[in-house]
């Protein structure tokens, strides 16, 4: 029947069941529970046509269309870690059963993973139990195969869509004597995904390689690479740095999800002051913005919701970035690639020749890059770049440490902007709470000065009671005053004191007004600005009333 192409699925169903035994079923009639549909990834029901119908202890009867092949069962049986009992159907049937299961399930999946899968972490740990333990030093080719296996590419995939569903920032996969520790960052702090054995660590650093079109032969140099995945119908781009260690190759992955992605200043957690501020220095012709911060306080999402909100047919913008983070429509973006001599100097210099109205500079890291960016906003263009510093007044410093004169800094500079992140709690379960004693007065906050919220945990928040981050900035304008205070070469803490008393508002007075208001805690508010002492806050009365 088969091969002439002219068969009757009744009597291929007939076939089946006489000469092998198979029992016949209709999978119409069956009422199928989520769990033992869970028991299989929604993926392999359309690709083999198959329906997994009922279980029984440690058995699990499933529907196919063709029993003979035998590497489908193989597959199920590693994949549920059951012994499974065949039953046949027709193709037909079962493929309308499968089309009313992805019609009502409305999302796609990850390849390779099934999106009814409730507990991720349960079968990341039964998935690394399926594994071959195998020597770290392999052979390339060995390597290449293990990493192509269906049980490892589950595991990196069902990893990805763990640490996307958790909303983190970035995948770290750390290699260490006894164990692989796999970590994703939400909201700035770290958590633990999965801690599979030492010797799964090679093949699990190959399949991140071939995804990102890596060489997996190389393992004593960093690679930098790029790749894709889909779930729901969107694409997450992830950034991958790999960099050889003692105990093995570590990975770092950034995840970039841009649906999730805001380049709305209005957006991003500054109040109208500080909007205010923003925008106005945009608006300015030519000069400097800067944005200060440690490496993951949202520097480059700043940078870029000034440049959606200057974008416009009537001004040339460009970037120079390592790498580019978010493509932006209508921007041109220059990715920086040193091992081919395109440094940012090297960049920036050809940039210029391309008559750009306003320049992007992803991290000014020297002082040539920075004498450039300086030049550029003395001859017409408007520089927006970022700066490693702690706060906005030791910019100055740091900038007159690279060999800048203070004279341009003065003509230069329009504002500078040091920010952090802090959790926002979640507004679904936050409740009410007495901070103790000690953390007042840590903070400067008078007892009964506001009410203040503690967090509890929900389904929504993933028991953590924090649902994302808010910015909190520190803006030094360059005001008349500030500008003879850097001409005179005054020091950062003195240039601070004299914004602070001008109305500047600093890291941890941004933060305060935050927890007043009800987003955030103070124990969050000491996190991330336990540096920021050198100011004593000014009163906020009236500024108490914390949210309803």
């Amino acid at each position: 029947f088969v091969r002439t192409g002219k068969f009757d699925e009744k009597k291929l169903l007939q076939l089946f069941v006489r000469e092998y035994g198979y029992t016949a079923v209709n999978p119409a009639v069956f009422v199928v529970d989520e769990n033992i549909l869970g028991l299989v990834p929604r993926k392999m029901l359309a690709q083999f046509c198959i329906l997994p119908l009922s279980r029984h202890e440690n058995t699990l009867t499933v529907a196919f269309a063709n029993p003979t092949n035998v590497s489908v069962l193989q597959e199920l049986a590693a994949v549920t870690r059951m012994r499974i009992k065949v039953a046949v159907a027709e193709a037909s049937v079962l493929k309308r059963c499968i089309q009313k299961l992805a019609e009502k399930d409305g999302s796609g999946a990850l390849p390779g993973m099934g999106p009814g899968m409730e507990s991720p972490e349960q079968n990341l740990d039964e998935l690394v139990k399926m594994i071959e333990t195998e020597q770290p030093d392999q052979p390339a080719q060995d390597l290449l195969r293990v990493a192509q296996e269906t049980p490892v590419i589950k595991i990196v995939n069902m990893v990805l869509l763990e640490s996307i569903r958790r909303k983190a920032s970035d995948i770290f996969l750390e290699p260490w004597e006894n164990h692989v520790r796999v970590r994703a960052r939400v909201d700035g702090l770290l958590e633990e995904i999965i801690r599979p054995p030492k010797a799964l660590g090679p093949a699990l650093v190959s399949r991140i390689k071939i995804m990102s079109e890596l060489n997996i032969a190389e393992h004593r140099i960093p690679q930098d690479g790029r790749f894709k995945v889909k779930m729901s119908e969107k694409e997450v781009d992830m950034r991958v740095s790999i960099l050889p260690t003692t105990f093995g190759e570590k990975v770092c992955l950034r995840i970039l999800d841009t649906s999730g992605q805001s380049h709305d200043i209005s957006k991003l957690g500054f109040d109208e002051r500080e909007q205010t501020i923003i925008r106005d220095c945009a608006r300015k012709p030519h000069g400097m913005i800067l944005v200060t911060g440690p490496t993951g306080s949202g520097k480059t999402t700043t940078l870029y919701s000034v440049l959606k909100y200057l974008d416009s047919p009537e001004v040339n913008i460009t970037t120079v970035e390592d790498p580019v983070e978010y493509q932006l429509p209508g921007i041109n973006q220059v990715n920086v690639k040193e091992q081919l001599g395109l440094t940012f100097p090297a960049a920036l210099r050809s940039i210029l020749r391309q008559d750009p109205d306003i320049i992007l500079i992803g991290e000014i890291r020297d002082n040539t890059t920075l004498d450039i960016a300086v030049k550029a906003a003395l001859t017409g263009h408007l520089v927006l770049s970022t700066l490693h510093t702690n706060d906005a007044a030791s910019s100055v410093t740091r900038m007159m440490n690279m060999g800048l004169e203070p004279f341009l800094i003065s003509s230069t500079v329009l504002m500078i902007s040091a920010q952090r992140l802090v959790r926002r709690l979640c507004a679904r379960c936050r409740q009410p709470a007495e901070p103790e004693k000690s953390l007042l007065e840590q903070l400067g906050v008078r007892q009964g000065e506001a009410r203040f919220f503690s967090p509890k945990g929900c389904g929504q928040c993933r028991q953590s009671g924090y649902k994302g981050r808010t910015v909190i900035t520190e803006i030094l304008s360059m005001t008349p005053e500030i500008r003879d205070m850097i001409m005179k070469g005054s020091p950062a803490e003195e240039i601070k004191n004299f914004a602070h008393a001008q109305g500047m508002t600093t890291l941890r007075e941004c933060a305060l007004r935050k927890a007043f208001q009800g987003e955030t805690t103070l124990e969050e508010v000491m996190r991330v600005t336990s540096e920021d002492q050198g100011i004593k806050r000014r009163s906020r009365a009236g500024e108490g009333e914390a949210a309803a």
